[in-house]
């Protein structure tokens, strides 16, 4: 008789504890419930569909729930369920080459991804006493970034300018140049249209850079809610990889669009409107984003992650509420000019009013030797460009040098899209201007010399970047070896 009790007792099903409320009234993706009192900010709630809710704010009477999913199945009077559970999503290292939704479900038809851990979406940024200096170079693979603006491991660095400007392209270049880095990148599109996001993975597959790139798609045919935790999962993503000691770099496209969304959904909550109509939290939203990147000490693995936030602005606008604000919150910003396209200067990014606060400390020493006196030598180069055009008088030899050697630095520093360029060869382009190997050439001759010279190097010298790599310095055997080379491919022009 006692066995048959315990074989009873263990039979039953397991309670599902659970609170319940119900549904008030729906305003488009926003649903205002009652009857969940023990309900907190940031906990998962869910309707009677199966559809999953956020729980974003309460007044005295009612809770505020944004709807991740469809809405149009949710009904006032409808149950809610809420089982006390705050936001936790999947991660794992297979969703590296995959395609996710703000709920990192798969969006590329290739199946179920396997969760390795779940983490929180929203989380407390690290402590400084978790972190150590940023002082590793990011290598973008654009020039006029690692020369002139550098960029460190863990930095924030913004993508600011019009639309139509090179901001993503800069960007993607960037993904594409981490292939073989051991760099894990994660692409956010944020509330573009999907035409958008098919063009980017076309590129990536292209390239061959889909396999170390994670892409979280919160694009605009997607529901509001998801588009609003886009960013949020994708920084999760990386934060699973920088806690394991990786290097993660992470494009948020764009969080202009993100500002938006929000605005959206606050104005739907009955929320005042502050500047431009946003809510004043907007600026707790993103820095509380912003903050999470960083570059860990050993203790913590001695992960890093970068960011690259893009901000789009109107007719260069840069005083605007949005962009100011994450202006003040990231290490640099990189401002890209309508100008600057116009008179076929590619990237165009605008030196004079783009900095990165980090400096030169993450630079290679090589690079740091050859790029000191880049930025000054070309506004010389421009600003005496004016001056000889708009007096149309003959100058002096030593103005005609000046002019030569700046149509070098502008031949080096231009640079077609989706092509990056390795920090061994932009060092070989630049020492060699440094040494005056290009004074003597043509714009059409520094042009081919651009193109061929690193591979005429690798043929004489096989293993000359694999030093170059490893020393990061240049050495007086490195700089007898470039010199040699440079006499060698001068005396075959």
């Amino acid at each position: 008789m006692h066995e048959e009790k315990v074989i009873n007792r263990k039979s039953q099903a397991q309670f599902d504890v659970r609170e319940v409320g119900y549904v008030e009234s729906i305003r488009q993706f926003v649903v205002i419930a009652k009857g969940l009192p023990f309900c907190m900010n940031g906990q998962i709630v869910e309707f009677a569909n199966k559809v999953l809710g956020l729980v974003i704010g309460f007044t005295e009477h009612e809770i505020q729930i944004l709807v991740l999913g469809s809405a149009a199945d949710i009904r006032a009077g409808d149950e809610i369920y809420n089982k006390g559970k705050t936001l936790t999503l999947p991660v794992g290292d297979g969703f590296v080459g995959r395609i996710v939704n703000g709920l990192c479900q798969p969006q590329d038809g290739l199946g179920p991804i396997e969760a390795d851990d779940h983490f929180p979406v929203f989380r407390v940024a690290l402590g400084v006493m978790e972190r150590q200096p940023v002082v590793k170079t990011f290598e973008t693979g654009t020039l006029i970034l690692d020369a002139i603006i550098p960029t460190a491991k863990g930095q924030r660095q913004l993508l600011i300018g019009d639309r139509l400007t090179g901001k993503t392209t800069v960007a993607m270049d960037a993904i594409l140049n981490q292939k073989g880095k051991d760099v894990i990148c994660i692409y956010c599109c944020i509330g573009k249209p999907y035409s958008s996001l098919v063009k980017i993975v076309d590129l990536l597959q292209e390239h061959d850079a889909l396999k170390h790139t994670i892409i979280v798609t919160g694009v605009a045919s997607l529901s509001t809610g998801e588009q609003y935790l886009a960013p949020y999962t994708a920084c999760m993503l990386g934060e699973y990889f920088m806690f394991q000691g990786k290097d993660v770099f992470v494009v948020f496209d764009d969080l202009t669009k993100h500002a938006w969304i929000y605005r959206q959904i606050s104005l739907l909550l009955e929320r005042s409107p502050g500047r431009e109509a946003y809510p004043g939290d907007i600026f707790y939203l993103h820095s509380q984003l912003m903050e999470r990147a960083g570059y860990l000490n050993e203790e913590r693995g001695g992960g890093s992650m970068t960011f690259f936030p893009v901000v789009e602005i109107l007719q260069g606008d840069l005083t605007g509420y949005i962009s100011t604000n994450i202006i003040s919150m990231t290490d640099g910003q990189l401002y890209f000019s309508t100008d600057l396209i116009k008179k076929g200067f590619l990237p165009a990014i605008d030196f004079g009013l783009s900095v990165s606060r980090i400096g030169n400390k993450a630079q290679w020493s090589a690079m740091r030797d050859v790029s000191k006196m880049l930025r000054l030598e070309y506004i010389q180069y421009k600003e005496l460009l004016k001056m000889t055009q708009m007096q149309g008088a003959s100058v002096t030899e030593d103005a005609q040098n000046k002019l030569r050697r700046g149509e070098a630095i502008n031949v080096l520093i231009n640079q077609y899209r989706n092509e990056p360029v390795s920090i061994e060869a932009q060092i070989v382009y630049l020492y060699a201007l440094d040494k005056g190997f290009l004074d003597s050439l043509s714009k059409e001759q520094v042009g081919v010399f651009k193109k061929d010279v690193c591979s005429f190097l690798e043929k004489k010298y096989p293993n000359i970047f694999q030093e170059l790599r490893e020393n990061q310095d240049l050495n007086d055997e490195m700089k007898k070896k470039l010199e040699a080379g440079f006499k060698d491919y001068a005396s075959k022009i």
